[in-house]
């Protein structure tokens, strides 16, 4: 097979994948305005935001990842033309994702204590908790309107999911600016004024999602008139059987990131804080890769539901080689500007916090030349995730995930990350051999997969 077999699905790629990534990426924007607005007010409340987000991206990645079951069996029923079996998915998903939204908020609110345990700076506890509290109740939103998303992708209308995400960036913005400095005869509430903005902009997003959906001829007999409380044991059960393992492996990904955010505080607020910018700066190029991935998970459902395996194959490569050539284009601007991106995070005309600042700044430089070398792994791993997910083939790659990041990733930050070792790079080069793992054993799957699917069409 020739190089243009492969390019030229790039267009389509791209207009499937491209709404998917600025959908993505605002709601990394999100937390990049929040981090930004925040480091203005000093490194104890951006380590703070930091503290607070780690438990919030514990939550919203057993959510999100749970929601990723509704997309393969739209786009598969959405190929067969089969409505009653895409309506049933995406009704017994969007049940499901606002009972795990309730559930995963009462996780949240009620681990709170736990932050008094882990050895954190006191000052950084203190401002958390009060944050922690908003933002928690905004996880309820966020997955009802992952229901919506998951589902708007799986009939191929990514642009909607977008059109909200960029709604609530907005909002977010404006609510941030008034509510963290007092702006405008409003009340100056610092950190928690960025948690109000958070969870009033997630509310809007989720009305303005099926309101954009109820307006569009394809999508409105999905998601008027649904019988929320008439469900079927079957479909939920099928659900919950590709809903959890997805989400125990964004999970396993998550986590050890997360896991990263505590190691980096016992060393201390300044390196905490300089982890949570590199983690912010190299979360938004991921979201690239999540949006190739997401086309990945559509198109392979699609290609399963028409049983042409080789095309699937064929297009699955497409998508991989665009997601590394991606991937290799942000490696080289992180480590172009290592010394430059930081930057923006802090106020060098703050005189009081100028020491503390400075520190941060060359901490996270240090990091982005980590960031910059694992942008390629962690691309592959999730482009071949979400191939995975479209063949609905959940449960193998959940082990290679939980073995990659915990049996091989988080030994080594926890080993390496040590004050007396490498520090804060340490535990970067644990992140960055869990995800070069992930990578490789995934890939391995997916090629057994697809070769023996075609094996089986050939015969």
């Amino acid at each position: 097979m020739q190089l243009k077999d492969y390019t030229k699905e790039f267009k389509y790629n791209w207009k499937l994948a491209s709404p998917v990534m600025l959908g993505m990426l605002g709601h990394t924007f999100v937390s990049f305005v929040d981090n930004i607005m925040v480091g203005q007010l000093g490194t104890a409340e951006l380590a703070a935001v930091s503290l607070g987000n780690s438990f919030m991206f514990i939550a919203m990645s057993l959510g999100i990842g749970f929601s990723t079951a509704i997309t393969p069996l739209v786009a598969e029923a959405d190929t067969a033309k089969d409505f009653i079996k895409g309506k049933s998915s995406f009704k017994h998903g969007l049940f499901l994702c606002t009972v795990l939204g309730i559930l995963l908020f009462l996780m949240v609110f009620f681990a709170k204590p736990l932050m008094h345990l882990m050895k954190q700076p006191v000052e950084v506890v203190e401002l958390a908790i009060p944050y922690l509290d908003l933002v928690a109740f905004s996880l309820i939103p966020l997955i009802i309107f992952q229901g919506f998303k998951q589902f708007g992708d799986g009939l191929s209308m990514t642009k909607y999911p977008m059109y909200s995400t960029l709604l609530g960036n907005i909002i977010n913005i404006v609510l941030n600016y008034l509510l963290i400095f007092g702006k405008f005869g409003f009340p100056e509430l610092g950190i928690v004024g960025a948690a109000y903005g958070t969870l009033v902009s997630r509310i809007i997003m989720v009305w303005h999602l099926w309101f954009l959906l109820k307006g569009k001829e394809k999508s409105k007999a999905f998601v008027t008139n649904i019988k929320f409380f008439v469900l079927d044991k079957l479909m939920l059960n099928k659900i919950i059987n590709l809903g959890a393992p997805s989400a125990m492996q964004m999970f396993f990904e998550v986590a050890i990131f997360t896991a990263a955010i505590w190691l980096s505080g016992l060393l201390g607020k300044n390196p905490q804080a300089a982890n949570q910018i590199a983690l912010n700066l190299s979360s938004m190029t991921f979201m690239i890769a999540m949006g190739l991935s997401v086309a990945s998970m559509i198109r392979v459902g699609n290609q399963k539901g028409l049983k042409a395996y080789y095309e699937l194959r064929r297009i699955a490569f497409s998508l991989f080689l665009m997601g590394t050539m991606f991937a290799v284009s942000f490696a080289l601007i992180f480590f172009l500007f290592h010394n430059q991106l930081p930057k923006l995070y802090v106020d060098f005309n703050d005189a009081k916090n100028l020491i503390d600042n400075t520190e941060v700044v060359s901490i996270a430089s240090k990091l982005l030349i980590a960031a910059a070398i694992f942008q390629i792994s962690d691309s592959i791993q999730v482009l071949v995730l979400g191939a995975l997910r479209g063949l609905q083939d959940v449960k193998i790659p959940t082990m290679i995930t939980f073995v990659s990041y915990w049996l091989v990733g988080f030994p080594i930050s926890w080993f390496l990350g040590k004050e007396d070792a490498y520090g804060s790079f340490g535990i970067w080069l644990g992140l960055l051999a869990g995800l070069t793992t992930a990578a490789i054993l995934l890939y391995i799957r997916f090629n057994h997969l697809t070769k023996k699917l075609i094996k089986v069409e050939s015969v």
